[in-house]
């Protein structure tokens, strides 16, 4: 196979979305990436396109491999991803390089003496991992993606706990609340990285956010202390982005009564599947919140690391 490796255009998200699903296929059993997705990582702050993105087009002009290079916090850590079809092992190869370049770079510019680089993959990709562990990556974390069944019989508005209530999230006084509750209880938590808060609405898409969608626990004597964002914009399922309890408030069923707050705001609009992701590692002791609430295994993704050495000359 011929290949020819270019910059992503926006011209370019419905046979990326395509190649996605095709992914999401091979590993997951269906698909489940929407074209807004693509585009909003398309769009990320600060992107160039011309130099953070690649494509791998075969002989036929297919689509078979596509790479995307972002820079998380300024510093050392870079992030990338990778999607390759199962038969593109040559064009996976070939857009690593180029990414780990241009993450070497990126560090680079931000003064780094090395790029700390993070892939999230599926734990059994379409990427033949042998490539990754040839160039010194490594796996240092795990995550599941879990899923649970909602509907408008069995999900009814919970009864909060003493003391606590919740409401939405409808001013800009709340936003920024949101943004203040996030920061403080996922301080310490693996991969978070608290933004100042118009780089974070910015990076969240705040025209595109579902408000209704976010909603604030307090408790009595102690102030808001828990929050929840949702998203329902994807085909497949209602999404759980984010739900964080201060450290103090913790063991008050807060983090429970958000959770179920969500599977009946979703039932009540005709969603059957909610899901989220979880750190495996989470020291509250998430994963096994949302087990107890009837949340199962969808697919497992793994992080891995390389540390790549930056020089002044870094491309």
């Amino acid at each position: 196979m011929n290949l020819t490796v270019r910059p992503v255009t926006l011209d370019d998200t419905i046979p990326l979305c395509e190649l996605l699903n095709a992914v999401d296929v091979a590993e997951i059993g269906q698909p489940e990436t929407d074209l807004h997705s693509v585009e909003a990582g398309l769009r990320r702050p600060g992107l160039d396109l011309a130099r953070d993105s690649w494509i791998g087009v075969d002989d036929d002009g297919r689509f078979v491999a596509y790479g995307l290079v972002w820079d998380v916090a300024g510093g050392e850590r870079i992030d990338i991803d990778l999607y390759t079809l199962p038969d593109a092992d040559a064009a996976g190869r070939r857009l690593l390089e180029l990414m780990e370049e241009r993450a070497a770079a990126k560090a680079a510019e931000n003064g780094a003496s090395r790029a700390v680089v993070h892939l999230y993959l599926n734990s059994s990709p379409t990427l033949d991992t042998t490539l990754l562990d040839a160039r010194g990556w490594r796996v240092i974390r795990r995550f599941n993606v879990l899923t649970r069944p909602v509907s408008a019989a069995d999900d009814r508005a919970p009864v909060p706990p003493p003391g606590v209530t919740v409401r939405e999230c409808r001013t800009e006084a709340d936003r920024r609340r949101v943004h203040e509750l996030l920061n403080a209880s996922f301080a310490d938590h693996f991969e978070y990285h608290p933004r100042p808060y118009e780089q974070w609405l910015e990076t969240l898409g705040s025209d595109r956010t579902d408000w209704s969608l976010v909603w604030i626990a307090s408790v009595s004597g102690l102030g808001d202390a828990g929050v929840l964002m949702a998203r329902n914009d994807e085909t497949s399922m209602g999404w759980i982005r984010h739900l964080g309890v201060l450290e103090t408030a913790r063991g008050r069923g807060i983090g429970s009564h958000l959770l179920r707050h969500a599977f009946t705001a979703f039932a009540a609009r005709g969603r059957d599947t909610v899901g989220l992701g979880v750190d495996t590692e989470n020291t509250s002791e998430a994963l096994r919140l949302y087990l107890r609430h009837g949340m199962t295994l969808h697919y497992a993704v793994l992080t891995w690391q390389v540390e790549v050495p930056v020089s002044p000359t870094a491309p």
